[in-house]
């Protein structure tokens, strides 16, 4: 099988809102594929449709090889859905738990105990399997919703905000154990967090307002829609001679994308040969202390914040 997700023209309305509109979609087999947007983009409603848990207003799908509106129970079978905040029976010990879903997938006797005691290896929560999960801390737990949800070896792993409310250790434990997962399953990985993304995809999806701006690879998004971008580091400034330096470097044509975090300012640079001068001397007559002045490769973030941007525009 070539491709593991296909969405044709995928529609969800509720009343007169539309949630997500003609999405047009292909997740190669293999993959870790990311899925990105803004907050209410549509990502969670189209992970919804992909699960079954849904039903599209028009268009198709197909996941595992599976129609999703025809042959859901076919298709459950081979698929597994982690959900950004995983609930859990607290009485239950976390073996208890897998095991419980193991039968569920219809797993029993030796196949059931090795296969748990493969994803607790997997997922690095051996040591806990026999207590309670109400003492779980919020890194075990969304570990324990990984093992469960990869009990029945799934063929399409439908992850939504993984990693979201974990710490930056936690985020890299977890994330290391979904790029392990690459080519044994295909991951579809709604995140918030471009650098998580950035870290262990493959492809890319942004949507916006329900509909699809761009799929493709990170090298492709690299070549195709990356500006260059300029870091110039500051020294604590009056606060309004920054804020005017951003107004002015913001009202150039050639200034894409200024922000500002804490005391770094990133500027996208639209293609221009006389830009590197004019920045120089807007900085310099600003008379902002600059600590730092350096061309950086730009980040998916980046990219995403110019697409995203460009498409609330039109």
């Amino acid at each position: 099988m070539d491709d593991a997700i296909v969405c044709q023209g995928l529609v969800k309305r509720y009343g007169s809102f539309t949630a997500l509109d003609h999405l047009d979609l292909t997740v190669p087999t293999g993959s870790v594929f990311g899925f990105l947007g803004p907050n209410g983009a549509g990502k969670t409603t189209a992970i919804r449709l992909l699960t079954g848990l849904a039903l599209a207003t028009a268009g198709s799908a197909r996941v595992a090889g599976y129609d999703v509106g025809r042959d859901s129970i076919a298709l459950r079978r081979r698929i597994s859905y982690l959900d950004q905040q995983p609930h859990f029976y607290n009485w239950m010990r976390g073996r208890e738990l897998l095991e419980f879903a193991g039968q569920l997938f219809g797993l029993s006797g030796s196949a059931l105990r090795t296969r748990v005691a493969e994803v607790l290896a997997l997922t690095g929560i051996a040591e806990a399997a026999e207590r309670k999960i109400g003492g779980y801390s919020g890194g075990m737990r969304q570990r324990l919703g990984l093992a469960q949800a990869l009990i029945n070896q799934p063929e399409v792993l439908f992850l939504d905000e993984p990693v979201s409310s974990l710490d930056p250790a936690g985020r890299y434990d977890l994330l290391s154990i979904i790029d392990s997962l690459r080519n044994a399953t295909t991951v579809f990985m709604s995140s918030h967090i471009l650098a998580d993304i950035e870290r262990v995809c493959d492809r890319v999806a942004i949507i916006n307002r329900g509909r699809l701006i761009v799929e493709a690879s990170l090298e492709e998004l690299q070549a195709s829609y990356a500006l260059p971008i300029v870091v110039v580091q500051v020294e604590q400034a009056d606060p309004s001679g920054l804020e005017a330096l951003l107004e002015r470097i913001r009202a150039q044509s050639w200034a894409s994308n200024v922000t500002l975090d804490r005391d770094e300012l990133r500027v996208g640079i639209r293609d221009s040969a006389d830009t590197g001068p004019a920045l120089l001397r807007l900085l310099a007559e600003s008379g902002v202390p600059v600590v730092r002045y350096e061309h950086v490769r730009p980040n998916l973030e980046d990219i995403f914040l110019r697409l995203v941007a460009h498409e609330e525009a039109v």
